[in-house]
């Protein structure tokens, strides 16, 4: 179920930080996956507590609580069960980007995770964060949610700063 820490998304620079892409194979279609990105209950199972206003212009708020993050943002783009848009950050921070794009692959779907990473901010990191919370949504779609793990973040979190580094 789990993606091995090698098979990570791409990481590179750009003219004014980072920019991430993560991809995922489920064996659920759109309809179960789109859930999980936009209902609360099921955001709750894999990213964190929150709420999300099904479209552009929506008020988007997730409460990482053992982080002391919030994101409180807006949806910038809405196109129900394909593409949903919002920045991962919170108030006088640095717009942050983030894109979930999601089409049907046979009985399945495929997710596409773009994120947009100021240049001052640890990159690897970021994208590490979210291979984490992806293996997460992987094992509640399978009904058996997970805590954060914290050793594929680590390992994910070493190998993208070995492509920066590459």
């Amino acid at each position: 179920m789990s993606t091995p820490a090698a098979d990570i998304g791409t990481l590179h620079r750009t003219p004014t930080g980072f920019e991430g892409r993560l991809t995922r194979q489920f064996d659920h279609g759109t309809d179960a996956v789109w859930r999980m990105l936009t209902e609360p209950q099921a955001m709750a199972q894999w990213l964190a507590p929150g709420s999300i206003e099904p479209r552009a212009g929506g008020a988007v708020r997730i409460d990482f609580a053992d982080s002391g993050t919030v994101i409180d943002s807006l949806v910038t783009a809405f196109e129900a069960q394909r593409l949903l848009a919002y920045s991962w950050s919170s108030g006088s921070e640095p717009e942050r980007p983030m894109r979930w794009e999601l089409a049907p692959a046979g009985a399945g779907s495929t997710l596409t995770l773009t994120l947009q990473i100021p240049a001052h901010e640890d990159a690897a990191k970021a994208c590490a964060g979210f291979e984490g919370h992806l293996d997460m949504l992987e094992a509640a779609l399978e009904g058996v949610p997970i805590k954060f793990p914290f050793q594929r973040f680590l390992a994910a979190r070493s190998a993208y700063g070995a492509q920066l580094a590459g």
